[in-house]
């Protein structure tokens, strides 16, 4: 395991004040200029400084771009501000605190990648949609126009295939791959899709250099991350922390008691369940999670409560996977279907043990089949749940009645927008 050095920086959210947002006057006393880098410059400072993105897999920055320079048309750059996990806040709170940083990070990417547009995606938000085209409107001379979309509001739709697929015309859902985006994407041209947080570390690596970036965090997954935390004591919080800090440093930095918990979430919906007492040694690395069969994701910490049942928030979490997949396939139109509806049996006394094998082979059949990976994230979170509560599920098949069955619902899950466009 290596070790974490230096502790607790505040880099992105780094002289911002107050709750409120820091427009282009201010980002500019902060921050300062851009320094003119040449587009090999801004790859090779981004290789150097080890960024991985922000968003999903943890791809190396640098290298994403080099890929996307390459290809033989102009290129487009994507910003995916669409935060589609809902236990996640940190893409929101980025775009409302500190936008500028994030525009910047749109810039140099477009620049290194030689872009001719750039769009920014966020869901379906017209006020912070309309704050965003404002900030946009005071700025002079950026490499390009960004121009600011609202996607709908579905669970898949921020899935980088969703995107480009939306951004073309039609509707915001996984594509078949191959290609992939950075070999024909918004209008079959090499596109670049990062993350937000990705694009507003791009910017400070650009003033301050990659060394100063390397200076905290894990050595091999260097700089800080922005995590969502929730748990007994706090609802949604959001901390920036060093790269390779452990849940339960982070938990106790954020003043979420991890003490009483039966089970945290790590990820966000297509994260996994661990045991508390497992999950607070873990350091938020991509190598560290893989090794427990987990993953950063969105940056997602869900701890819950003591006054909640495992059952029952899975029940609730697996109907809203369900009720936003695409169609496309089998396992989304019927495998995710079925077990959330024989978890809701399970969560609401209903239950026939008979359903049990069913159920099993429902899970180890659905994974790998899926025209995108909904699937594997839904039965992800599913399956491991079920291991992490495993007292809760007995009591469930045995048809005890839960004691906390009348608990208000904690994990949050929104309705199910309207259409695809």
């Amino acid at each position: 395991m290596t070790p974490t050095r230096a502790t607790w920086p505040r880099r992105l959210f780094d002289g911002v004040a107050g709750e409120g947002l820091a427009d282009l006057d201010a980002h500019q006393a902060q921050w300062g200029a851009i320094p003119p880098l040449s587009p090999e410059q801004i790859i090779e400072v981004a290789e150097r400084s080890g960024l991985l993105g922000r968003g999903g897999a943890g791809f190396p920055t640098g290298r994403k771009m080099r890929t996307v320079a390459a290809g033989s048309r102009r290129a487009v750059v994507v910003a995916n501000g669409a935060e589609g996990e809902p236990a996640s806040a940190k893409d929101k709170l980025l775009l409302t605190r500190v936008p500028h940083l994030v525009f910047d990070g749109i810039g140099l990417a477009a620049r290194a990648v030689k872009a001719d547009e750039a769009h920014l995606v966020v869901h379906d938000n017209h006020r912070l949609a309309t704050t965003l085209r404002r900030q946009l409107a005071a700025r002079r001379g950026d490499p390009v126009v960004v121009q600011v979309h609202e996607l709908p509001r579905r669970y898949v739709a921020s899935e980088e295939t969703a995107i480009v697929h939306w951004l073309n015309g039609g509707e915001a859902k996984p594509t078949f791959t191959p290609p992939r985006p950075f070999e024909q994407g918004v209008g079959r041209r090499p596109t670049l899709i990062n993350n937000v947080e990705t694009l507003a570390h791009l910017a400070t690596v650009a003033r301050r250099g990659d060394e100063w970036f390397r200076a905290v965090g894990d050595l091999d997954e260097p700089g800080t991350l922005l995590v969502t935390l929730s748990g007994e004591g706090a609802d949604r919080r959001v901390a920036e922390v060093p790269t390779g800090t452990t849940i339960g440093a982070v938990a106790e930095r954020a003043r979420v008691d991890l003490a009483r918990s039966p089970g945290v979430l790590v990820g966000g919906y297509f994260g996994t369940w661990l045991p508390t007492d497992y999950a607070t040694q873990l350091p938020l690395t991509h190598r560290a999670l893989r090794s427990a069969g987990a993953a950063l994701g969105a940056g997602i910490i869900a701890a819950l409560p003591p006054d909640r049942c495992g059952v029952v928030e899975t029940a609730r979490v697996a109907s809203y996977l369900a009720a936003h997949n695409a169609g496309q396939c089998g396992p989304c139109l019927n495998g995710l279907p079925a077990i959330a509806g024989a978890l809701r049996a399970l969560a609401t006394g209903r239950w026939d043990d008979r359903q049990w094998p069913l159920l099993e082979r429902w899970l180890s059949v659905v994974p790998g089949r899926g025209a995108c990976r909904h699937p594997d994230g839904a039965v992800r979170f599913v399956a491991t749940a079920l291991s992490t509560f495993a007292a809760d599920v007995a009591r469930h098949r045995s048809g005890q009645l839960c004691r906390h069955a009348g608990a208000p619902a904690w994990l949050p899950v929104p309705s199910v927008a309207a259409g695809w466009r």
